[in-house]
C-alpha cells in the first residue's frame, strides 16, 4: 500500500514540477523572443489576435515550455517512484498530451507547430525522463 501512495505522489509531483517548468518558460518567453509589437499575449483573446502575426520564431518557447515540462515532470516522477518508473513517467506525458491537445482547440496555432509539438513534445519527452532514471538506477 506504501509503495501505491508512493507512485501516485510521485505522478502528482512530477505534474506539478513539470507544470512550474512550463509556465515558467512561458512567462520568460516573451522577454527573450518579444510578441509582435502592440499586441496583449497574457489573455486568450489577445493571443489569439496575435497568432497570425507570429513567426516560427514565436513558437520557439510554446515547444520547449511543453517538451522540457514534461521530460522535467516525467523524469521526477520516474525519479521518486518506486516501481513501474518508466509507466508512471509515460503517465505524466499522457497527462501532458491532454493538456496540450485542449489547448490546440482552445489556441489555434499553424498545423506544422501543433504536428510538431503533439508528437514530439509530450510522449517522446516522457519516454526519455523515465530512461533518464532507469538508466542511472542500471548504473
Amino acid at each position: 500500500m506504501k509503495n501505491i501512495i508512493i507512485n501516485v505522489l510521485a505522478v502528482l509531483l512530477g505534474l506539478i514540477i513539470g507544470s512550474v517548468v512550463n509556465g515558467g518558460l512561458i512567462q520568460i518567453s516573451g522577454t527573450i523572443i518579444p510578441p509582435p509589437a502592440g499586441i496583449d499575449v497574457t489573455t486568450e483573446a489577445g493571443l489569439r489576435q496575435a497568432l497570425p502575426l507570429f513567426e516560427p520564431k514565436h513558437f520557439i518557447f510554446p515547444f520547449l515550455a511543453h517538451a522540457l515540462g514534461t521530460l522535467i515532470g516525467a523524469f521526477f516522477a520516474a525519479l521518486i517512484a518506486t516501481s513501474y518508473k518508466l509507466q508512471l513517467a509515460l503517465i505524466v506525458g499522457f497527462i501532458f498530451l491532454i493538456g496540450g491537445i485542449f489547448m490546440v482547440f482552445l489556441v489555434p496555432s499553424p498545423i506544422w507547430f501543433t504536428i510538431l509539438d503533439l508528437l514530439v513534445a509530450y510522449i517522446p519527452m516522457a519516454l526519455i525522463g523515465g530512461k533518464l532514471i532507469i538508466k542511472k538506477n542500471e548504473k
